[in-house]
């Protein structure tokens, strides 16, 4: 057994408590965002209450309080995915946009025409489309890794698609929709014998795992904020300093220059070079508190008690004839996606919300994946170190009682 004590941690998450239609919240969408405690909650408040004020400008107490937390928060990241420098740690919206920062920056200045960019088949969206116009604009052909019917990487053919040529690859850590941990050591391995930088989504992944970017060797890392208990409209983007260092700013404006003049403007140093404008100050600081409580939990502790209901969850819904699961790889998060003989997801999603049972439904933003396994969409039943059992069991229930609606 695990060393979580779970009904002491529910009580952390006000949300938790919440009723649905007259039946207790049963929340399993955590791959698409995380509830947040209330040390984090209490954070926010805190900042706008006590030390609001604009940032890296002013020379008053509560723009200094503010700068000092803000860059305080930027060291927890820091230290938390095991960067060597502060200013390896950019402030963004998300994974998404630190995703496009690098497309749109690393594009530019290291892309090619002929050049080649490898991604893989159960990529997000985010992590297709950035690529996609990368190459359009600068003449680069996109490759993608294919995947076996248990949803795993297929490693040998990703050997032959490595070249030269290819410049990036830019790979997801843990799949959103199907649960799959990649090997992304061996992958950064391969593709830096090639010559190539990596990319990694980690969106789905510092909830669950360990991530220390130093043992990866990874060029750039990825990841949002609201599904690691922090607020939502922040993220990461994690790069080498000398990576950064050649790369152009992504945006203009106010922070990211040294001077500006009407004929010439220089660059500011790392990381305020890419951080143009007023960041996202409170939920910045925030984030770091939101690191700070995952890591007195330990995610060790976090990662095994997990598996444990991803284990009890995939025995229940396999007792279950008319369910199939989509993606079984060895390797896997806590995240189960299904599809129910002659139900729409949609209609499995409702049905469940009526019983007061969160999940999602959809592509989840992965459409070649659904194509892939030949489905239009799947219900996904996500798992957080707050969840429960009996939770699994009462989503088990509201599936049963789905099916029998449906005759």
């Amino acid at each position: 057994m695990s060393n979580i004590d779970v009904w002491k941690i529910r009580e952390d998450f006000p949300i938790l408590k919440a009723k649905v239609r007259g039946k207790d919240l049963v929340y399993l969408d955590n791959a698409a965002t995380t509830q947040k405690p209330q040390i984090v909650i209490d954070k926010l408040v805190q900042y706008y209450s006590e030390m609001n004020s604009n940032i890296h400008r002013g020379v008053h107490y509560l723009s200094e309080l503010s700068t000092k937390e803000f860059e305080k928060a930027r060291k927890i990241v820091k230290k938390f995915i095991n960067a060597n420098f502060d200013e390896e740690i950019i402030f963004t919206r998300g994974t998404t946009e630190s995703i496009n920062l690098v497309a749109s920056s690393f594009g530019k200045k290291f892309i090619n025409e002929g050049d080649e960019i490898i991604i893989s088949a159960m990529e997000h969206h985010s992590n297709i489309v950035p690529w996609q116009m990368v190459c359009e604009e600068r003449g680069a052909i996109l490759k993608v890794i294919p995947m076996n019917d248990d949803a795993e990487l297929m490693m040998d053919e990703f050997k032959k698609l490595i070249s030269e040529k290819t410049k990036l690859v830019s790979i997801v850590h843990i799949s959103n929709s199907l649960g799959t941990i990649n090997p992304i050591r061996n992958i950064i391995k391969i593709a830096h014998q090639a010559g190539a930088k990596v990319l990694i989504d980690g969106a789905q992944s510092v909830q669950h795992l360990k991530v220390d970017v130093n043992n990866l060797d990874c060029d750039f890392f990825v990841l949002s904020g609201h599904k690691l208990y922090g607020p939502t409209g922040v993220g990461i983007l994690y790069g080498k300093k000398e990576l950064l260092e050649a790369m152009p700013p992504y945006q203009g404006g106010g922070d990211m220059i040294r001077s500006v003049t009407f004929e010439k403007t220089l660059y500011n140093d790392l990381p305020y070079k890419f951080e143009a404008g007023t960041p996202n100050i409170a939920d910045g600081i925030a984030l770091g508190t939101a690191i700070q409580y995952v890591e007195s939990i330990g995610l060790d502790n976090i990662y095994e008690y997990e598996m444990e209901l991803l284990n009890y969850g995939t025995e229940k819904l396999l007792e279950i004839p008319e369910l199939r699961i989509i993606g079984t790889a060895k390797e896997k998060a806590s995240v189960i996606s299904f599809v129910l003989d002659n139900i729409h997801p949609h209609d499995v999603g409702t049905l469940l919300d009526r019983e007061g049972v969160a999940v999602r439904t959809g592509h989840h933003c992965t459409e070649p994946v659904m194509r892939r396994f030949d489905v239009p969409a799947t219900s996904r039943a996500s798992f957080s170190f707050y969840n429960t059992k009996e939770e699994i069991d009462a989503l088990v229930k509201a599936i049963k009682r789905t099916i029998l609606m449906f005759g």
